[in-house]
């Protein structure tokens, strides 16, 4: 072996910090994911292999009533301090692009241009309205009106006309209305940019007709960019600041869900993309549009298919309840205790409508259900049945999505629950899908370091590059001893759902 052959050897990382001293580079994505709680980092190479990995967690400074706001200075130096961390395990300098997606829609009032100074970027803002906000309500209504289908309260659009109508100081004053990762962007390179996702996307946006119908400033609203497009070049004092190289590109990486398709692989139809976290999105690709109003449908990153979409509230988080609820402080303490009970948990049938649910009932009044006690449930049944929940939850959008002509074929699975065993084998039984699991549970940072790859040519497509990068650790076949069990407590899980009043038929 020569000395090269050790340098290159992937089982000796403790070798990675003296490859640059000895004249051997390598090259990097740094890919950034700011998320509602946590705010995400990685270096990449373009073999899909993580060289750093940092993060840091993020408050939310206001949260009550519909009001829920983050003061985004905070991401501005959670930057800092990620850079800081990744730069001691792997030099900054290698790194040819940022890639950036980040929560939403959260819209920030940017009030003036950004700066660089000794404690890192500086971006004068007014505190930025979270996704959860929903204060809009009214001009939410307006906009649906005038656009002819249903604009949520949370979207851009609403939030900048209720700040028009209700904040007209805070809207004169405003420079621009920028999302999340937009606002790092500007912050970086001094160039306002608003990323427009896919085609489909064209309701929860705007255009001139729509601004002059509502008297917007024009010009407080950026033009759009795509996914993998470049926001601009790093500006050379950020980039001294932080020990990157000055003109290199940073790239738009769309929405985080956007990222994470591609970080899961799902880049053919009949493929589904579970992003297990605190909420629960399905994002099926398909050959053509559907349409149905249980569902969300807009262009995937890979034309010239489409990305039929559906959102459970509440799986990850109603995990975290019970667990809560037992008094058990881990998480693999509640699923060690699932494991204790038998499939189909004696009877249980658990919705896990905890905070009202969107896909596919849509429904802010809903409220979850426990059906099926008896004296002989234990701890062990009741904490299996909520993981049987959320497999029952994902059956019911997949149901809808295959009601409504799409294929499904397999479910591929990431984010920090999909490490869970357990649940990954309920799923599989549950929806009678393979559930494949993935190498790096990331997958928004994966995928922004797929979209970073294409933008500087690394490779020619989206679909190449996931394919490249992205790798499945393991896969689940369902057992087909539990299939009848399942399907007979699933068409338990439909009456109930069912009998919940007030349904939204929005």
């Amino acid at each position: 072996m020569t000395f090269m052959d050790v340098l290159n050897n992937p089982a000796l990382p403790f070798l990675i910090d003296i490859k640059p001293f000895f004249g051997y580079h390598i090259t990097v994505l740094l890919t950034i994911d700011i998320g509602t709680s946590v705010y995400k980092t990685a270096l990449w190479d373009f073999e899909g292999n993580r060289k750093a990995f940092a993060s840091v967690p993020l408050p939310i400074s206001l949260s009550h009533g519909l009001c829920h706001e983050a003061d985004s200075s905070l991401w501005l130096r959670a930057f800092a301090d990620c850079c800081q961390n990744l730069g001691a395990a792997f030099p900054l300098a290698a790194v040819e692009a940022v890639v950036i997606s980040g929560n939403g829609p959260s819209l920030t009032p940017v009030l003036g241009p950004p700066e660089v100074n000794a404690k890192g970027l500086h971006l004068p803002a007014a505190p930025a309205r979270l996704w959860l906000d929903r204060r809009a309500a009214d001009a939410a209504q307006q906009v649906s009106a005038f656009v002819g289908g249903f604009v949520d309260a949370s979207f851009f659009l609403p939030k900048a006309l209720d700040i028009k109508t209700n904040e007209p100081q805070l809207y004169e004053k405003t420079q621009y209305f920028l999302g999340c990762p937009e606002f790092l962007a500007f912050a970086l390179t001094g160039e306002a940019r608003i990323v427009f996702p896919s085609d489909g996307f064209d309701r929860w946006f705007w255009n001139d007709s729509v601004l002059a119908h509502f008297g917007l400033d024009k010009e407080k609203f950026p033009r759009f960019i795509r996914p993998g497009e470049t926001f601009g070049a790093l500006a050379p004092q950020a980039a001294a600041r932080f020990g990157l190289k000055p003109g290199i590109p940073v790239v738009a990486g769309g929405p985080d869900f956007f990222a994470a398709i591609l970080g899961a692989g799902v880049v053919n139809p009949g493929q589904v993309c579970d992003r297990a976290g605190t909420s629960e999105g399905i994002n099926a690709c398909t050959e053509t549009c559907i349409t149905d109003k249980r569902l969300m449908c807009y262009g995937h990153p890979v034309k010239p298919f489409w990305n039929l979409s559906g959102i459970i509230s509440t799986t990850g988080k109603a995990v975290e309840w019970a667990r809560d609820f037992l008094g058990l402080t881990a998480y693999d303490a509640f699923t060690a205790l699932a494991q204790n009970a038998q499939a189909g948990s004696g009877g249980l049938v658990f919705l896990p409508y905890l905070a009202g649910e969107r896909s596919p009932v849509w429904n802010p009044s809903a409220r979850g259900v426990l059906r099926g006690l008896t004296l002989s449930t234990g701890q062990p049944e009741f904490a299996r049945s909520v993981l049987e929940g959320i497999g029952f939850a994902i059956r019911d959008v997949i149901s809808v999505m295959e009601e409504s002509g799409a294929i499904i074929d397999a479910l591929h699975v990431a984010g920090a629950a999909s490490a869970s065993g357990i649940l990954n084998q309920i799923k599989a039984d549950i929806t009678g899908k393979p559930v494949h699991a993935l190498r790096q549970k990331e997958a928004e940072l994966l995928g922004l370091a797929i979209i970073g790859a294409c933008a500087l040519r690394k490779y020619t497509s989206f679909t190449e590059s996931a394919r490249a990068l992205v790798h499945i650790e393991k896969t689940w076949l369902p057992n087909e001893n539990n299939a009848a069990l399942y399907d007979d407590l699933f068409g338990e899980y439909r009456v109930l759902q069912n009998a919940i009043p007030n349904l939204s038929d929005w």
